[in-house]
């Protein structure tokens, strides 16, 4: 890996923490390869070698990147500055979790990326993740902020967090309707992160130079969703505007048209809408000039639909033609594995530009998944706000910590037991550990490191343990 490095405008601060992490990622890892300024590999190791059925590694060097890896998005990487941590690649007939990361010189030019296939088990590289989108949070709020001023998008597919199974399939569906021009809908209860997701299929599409502009039905009093929708004709009634005011439709012009919770759309703008999405035309309220607009639209609601079309409160034809792409995006309830690394994703942002660390113990993480969290990630984020406000042992969070500030009423209702005599928490849990530990070293022979990985920790903290044992 040194030849990455070698030479000396190679340099800076991502390139430093690239280099202090590496022997962590590639231990932690399936396999690993580096590309220069040009997409081309400069190294490759030997286990991604030989997943990749290419025998000598040698012989990839120097090579494009895409005409090895014909799904990758090193080159996306090169293009952007930005990382893209756990996000999947297909591969022959394989799904493959992958993170990428840039690496600049001293002027602040990219130099080149690496990437690394990551195994099933994540959590032991949960803080190196965690550590390297800190880095990122400066840039990625100097982003949001342009966006603001400029109708662009604040998120992209790594903004969704998570490398559960389920999480795995969203971001795999969510890739493939960034690559079609076609009509999404976004099935999810609130606060799964849907205008997450819309934002981040508009910005890895083809229209990602274009607009994307957002509506929310249900925060639109009925009365001005069509001028919303389709704009206002000079003198359309009184007291409007002497000028055209534009709707969302011109707005968006060329680019992705969101539109959340459209479950609440009433029927009569149901059929306008529907004209607009299959003709491609809009007419503003109070003019009779057809107007032609290409948009993509996403959609999304929390709302089920197919009730609604039953009960008469939803139009079939609007629904088969906003419902071409179905992604479904689990609740928290369902992907509780993804609870540490949305902790520490979350606790990031939280103390983002202020005097604090942000940090979350094992045990305050089981704390949080005995909760039922019908607010889902957004409740999670207010959940670790109130815990840190209210933390007594300053910025790090326990499950007494947890515990204070987690709604009894979502808690999971434990089945009652027979009375009988309560050992120390911490014994129990010790006596756990230790015999984890063993059985995993029995199973591995006595190798540490395959136990480590076995157990889902890093290797460091497995001594430590042993440490403590001995």
């Amino acid at each position: 890996m040194s030849e990455l490095f070698t030479n000396k405008n190679k340099s800076g601060l991502t390139r430093d923490l690239i280099e202090a992490l590496f022997p962590m990622f590639e231990e932690a890892s399936a396999g690993a390869i580096a590309v220069d300024r040009e997409t081309n590999i400069t190294w490759i190791n030997g286990s991604y070698s030989q997943l990749l059925g290419l025998g000598d590694p040698s012989q990839a060097i120097g090579k494009p990147v895409r005409k090895v890896i014909p799904q990758t998005r090193m080159p996306e990487v090169i293009e952007t500055g930005k990382p893209l941590l756990l996000d999947i690649m297909e591969h022959n007939e394989q799904q493959l979790v992958v993170t990428r990361l840039p690496y600049y010189d001293d002027q602040g030019g990219i130099v080149g990326a690496v990437a690394f296939v990551l195994y099933d088990d994540l959590q032991p590289l949960t803080p190196l993740v965690s550590k390297y989108r800190r880095l990122h949070r400066d840039l990625a709020a100097a982003r949001k902020a342009l966006a603001k001023k400029s109708r662009g998008t604040r998120y992209s597919l790594g903004d969704f967090v998570g490398g559960s199974p389920a999480a795995l399939e969203v971001k795999r569906r969510a890739r493939l309707a960034a690559g079609r021009d076609m009509p999404v809908l976004l099935l999810g209860e609130t606060g799964t992160g849907k205008e997450v997701l819309a934002q981040a299929i508009h910005a890895v599409s083809p229209r990602a130079d274009k607009p994307f502009v957002g509506v929310n039905v249900a925060a639109v009093p009925e009365n001005l969703l069509e001028a919303e929708f389709f704009g206002v004709a000079p003198g359309a009634y009184t007291g409007a505007d002497r000028r055209t005011r534009e709707g969302k439709f011109q707005l968006a012009n060329g680019g992705t048209l969101f539109l959340d919770e459209v479950g609440d759309m009433p029927l009569p703008l149901q059929a306008k809408l529907l004209r607009a999405l299959q003709e491609g035309e809009i007419e503003a309220l109070g003019s009779n000039k057809v107007t032609t607009v290409d948009v993509r639209v996403i959609a999304a609601t929390s709302r089920n639909l197919e009730a609604m079309i039953a009960e008469g409160s939803f139009r079939s034809d609007l629904y088969y033609r906003l419902n071409v792409l179905e992604i479904n995006i689990p609740p928290l309830r369902d992907r509780l594995a993804d609870l540490g690394v949305l902790c520490e994703a979350l606790l990031g942002e939280i103390c983002e530009g202020q005097d604090m660390r942000g940090e979350i113990t094992d045990a305050g993480v089981a704390a949080l998944g005995s909760y039922d969290w019908p607010g889902n990630i957004r409740e999670l984020r207010n959940v670790l706000e109130r815990a840190l406000t209210m933390s007594e042992d300053g910025d790090l969070l326990d499950a007494d910590a947890i515990f204070k500030v987690l709604p009894r009423a979502g808690q999971r209702l434990v089945s009652p037991v027979p009375a009988r005599s309560v050992r120390p928490l911490a014994r129990i849990v010790a006596e756990a550990e230790a015999q984890a530990i063993e059985e995993a070293l029995v199973t591995c022979r006595g190798n540490r490191t395959k136990a480590a990985r076995l157990l889902g920790i890093s290797r460091s903290v497995l001594y430590e343990k042993l440490a403590k044992l001995s």
